[in-house]
């Protein structure tokens, strides 16, 4: 899953992360590396946590959905892909049925974003039920 987020720096050397889509999200790190490295891990801590407690995946907004926000004003805007699948439980295998042209389609543009076929499956499903 790639997740927006927004550093900001007093200093132009330390940085505060804030992830728009997960309120109450944050981090910091003495470089941006550091920012970005410390950010995923609250990102997959706070995801853990909101499975664990009964809710939801969250729905995650691109960055130009977030940029005229003023509280982020004069940010610097990096995505962070995050792996949930360890969050979702196992993966199950299934069967499916697909029109050949479709399942063409799909196999050019997973080909073309170096992504599986499962994991763009996943990521349709899970945009579709949003």
């Amino acid at each position: 899953m790639k997740i927006a987020v927004v550093l900001h720096s007093d200093d132009g050397q330390r940085y505060g992360v804030t992830v728009p889509d997960l309120a109450g999200c944050f981090s910091a790190g003495d470089s941006i590396d550091d920012a970005l490295e410390s950010v995923k891990e609250a990102i997959e801590l706070h995801l853990e946590g909101l499975l664990e407690d009964g809710q939801d995946m969250p729905v995650i907004a691109p960055i130009s959905q977030h940029q005229n926000n003023p509280d982020y004003a004069g940010g610097v805007w990096a995505v962070v892909d995050v792996d949930t699948t360890a969050f979702e439980g196992e993966a199950e295998k299934i069967d499916i049925v697909l029109p050949k042209l479709l399942l063409k389609r799909i196999d050019d543009y997973t080909h073309a974003k170096h992504l599986t076929r499962s994991v763009f499956l996943a990521e349709a499903a899970r945009a579709a039920m949003r």
